[in-house]
């Protein structure tokens, strides 16, 4: 029997480092058929093991069409998603309802913890990144955040809803 903690169809996203977002875009965009939510351009906030808190440059967007989406991120040097020494596919991201119970359930099965939304003891925030011993790379993601990126999707902003 599986473990109802993993479930397939909760993956949603492809991360994919680029160098050159905007060439990116045009290319993959041309290729694959695929149009682009609007261009995020911020200081990441994100935890990182030995580090702490810190904060990273980060431009990123998302296909609009999925439900599997493509994630093109561009950042500088020395942060988690820096794409210039190995471009192409990164990580999968997947909605969690607990991204704390989700990532410490991995922990506990020997992947390594490397980075976060908040510190670990804080819940790890939004999101997490955790690496099996054999490489491969997953973002557990909160599902609380769906509605927002769905709205981003359909050509509305990231973030939450304006107050009324």
């Amino acid at each position: 029997m599986s473990d109802p903690t993993f479930n397939f169809q909760d993956l949603y996203h492809v991360g994919v480092r680029t160098a050159n977002i905007d060439k990116a875009m045009a290319e993959l965009g041309k290729s694959l058929r695929l149009t682009w939510a609007e261009l995020q351009v911020r200081e990441q906030p994100c935890w990182l093991p030995g580090v702490g808190m810190t904060t990273f440059p980060l431009k990123f967007t998302y296909s609009c069409e999925g439900p599997q989406h493509v994630e093109l991120l561009e950042s500088v040097p020395g942060a988690p998603w820096y794409g210039n020494d190995a471009p192409g596919v990164h990580h999968m991201g997947m909605w969690v309802d607990d991204v704390k119970a989700t990532t410490d359930r991995f922990l506990a099965e020997g992947w390594t913890l490397e980075v976060c939304g908040a510190a670990p003891e804080d819940g790890y925030g939004s999101f997490s990144y955790v690496r099996a011993p054999s490489g491969f790379l997953l973002e557990p993601v909160t599902s609380a955040a769906k509605p927002m990126f769905e709205r981003w999707w359909a050509g509305g902003p990231l973030g939450p809803p304006a107050k009324k």
